[in-house]
């Protein structure tokens, strides 16, 4: 799917039995730009993880004054170049692809669910509410969907470079690997809180977007009434609960980059003492030194993706669960009076039922309703 092809014919029927499942759903719709935007960010960060091994290779070539070799290095790091830079510009229209592609399934969606509910859907969920999901909600579902594929990604690039190491300098590559494990490890307990608060942060701004709406509505009736001052001061008090809820999230995602940067350095130390060492003994060469310390430089980087995808699901889950609890809803539903979707009371099929009244308006005619009064 490109997005020159958008909007959707048929955004199809999405799975509403839970939030998580309805964005397990959304990554199965989009499973061919998923793995596309795969490929392309482990080309890129193949290309990045091949930047260390030619710059050992380039310092082993000066200590040898080899003039042979650093020309092969100079020609292989063109050609590393270059596959990193259109690998990049791949990607990045790849998972913005997937990105705009996914908000703009889910906007139809929901859009097609607010045209069959019509004035039914406002006295179900608040307005607010439903500007809320079609808005922040969708730009999160989305962000989700399109972080997913590079993590994907970067995970296997990450297996294959320790994997690397292990082989290339053993000793190396096994403090590089616990390393790893030790820089991701300490975030998992964190996790459960910071999905704790982001999911207060939106129930929070949820309420207040909510209650904004409301007041926009009925401004006519308050002036009236002399409500200014009431509801003013009572978005005052949401609008505080949101920052505050915000701020509390926020410390705790600062709390999880104050921990990943204080073990990646610790990590690098580690590996530079022990490099270091196994130079000085003449278990390995400079330029083996400087390959290893370079591929525990470049571990850092997909570390990030890691974080990031972990911020993108703990973000989406809320609002999945917020666009489901819309999608979920039927006209059908809920013993409402209002006029429904369906069969009349001969088993006509289609049109509208007002059980109330007994109106009938068939499916595809123009019906007109004339009232006494």
């Amino acid at each position: 799917m490109q997005i020159r092809d958008l909007p959707y014919s048929d955004p199809g029927e999405p799975d509403v039995r839970s939030g998580f499942r309805f964005l397990v759903w959304l990554f199965r719709r989009q499973l061919g730009g998923q793995l596309k935007a795969m490929l392309f960010g482990g080309l890129h960060m193949a290309g990045v993880a091949l930047l260390p091994v030619a710059a050992g290779a380039a310092v082993q070539a000066v200590i040898n004054e080899s003039g042979r070799d650093l020309a092969l290095v100079g020609v292989g790091l063109l050609a590393v170049a270059l596959l990193i830079a259109g690998a990049d510009g791949a990607l990045h229209r790849a998972a913005v692809t997937n990105w705009i592609t996914a908000a703009a399934r889910v906007q139809q969606l929901l859009a097609r669910r607010t045209a069959e509910l019509g004035g039914m859907l406002t006295r179900r969920v608040a307005a607010g509410e439903v500007v809320k999901v079609s808005t922040g909600d969708v730009e999160k579902i989305g962000w989700f969907v399109e972080s997913f594929s590079r993590f994907a990604g970067a995970v296997v690039v990450v297996v294959a470079v320790c994997a690397g190491l292990l082989v290339y300098q053993p000793e190396l590559g096994l403090v590089v690997t616990l390393g790893i494990l030790a820089v991701v490890l300490p975030m998992l307990p964190m996790m459960p809180a910071a999905t704790r608060r982001a999911d207060r942060e939106r129930a929070k701004s949820g309420r207040a977007t909510e209650l904004a709406s409301d007041t926009v509505a009925g401004l006519r009736v308050l002036r009236g009434i002399g409500g200014e001052e009431l509801f003013l001061s009572r978005y005052r008090r949401a609008s505080q609960e949101v920052r505050t809820a915000s701020v509390h999230s926020a410390r705790m995602w600062a709390l999880i980059d104050a921990v990943q940067v204080v073990m990646r350095g610790l990590l690098l130390v580690a590996v530079t003492w022990q490099g270091s060492r196994l130079a000085l003994s003449g278990d390995i060469t400079p330029g083996e030194l400087v390959s290893v310390y370079g591929a525990a430089m470049f571990l850092l980087f997909p570390l990030r993706i890691f974080q990031e995808a972990a911020m993108a699901f703990v973000f989406s889950r809320p609002s999945a669960r917020r666009a489901v609890r819309v999608l979920s809803l039927r006209r059908d539903s809920g013993g409402s009076a209002d006029p429904v979707a369906g069969p009349g009371p001969d088993g006509a099929p289609g049109g509208l039922y007002d059980p109330a009244t007994g109106l009938r308006a068939g499916s595809g005619r123009l019906t007109a309703v004339v009232c006494g009064d």
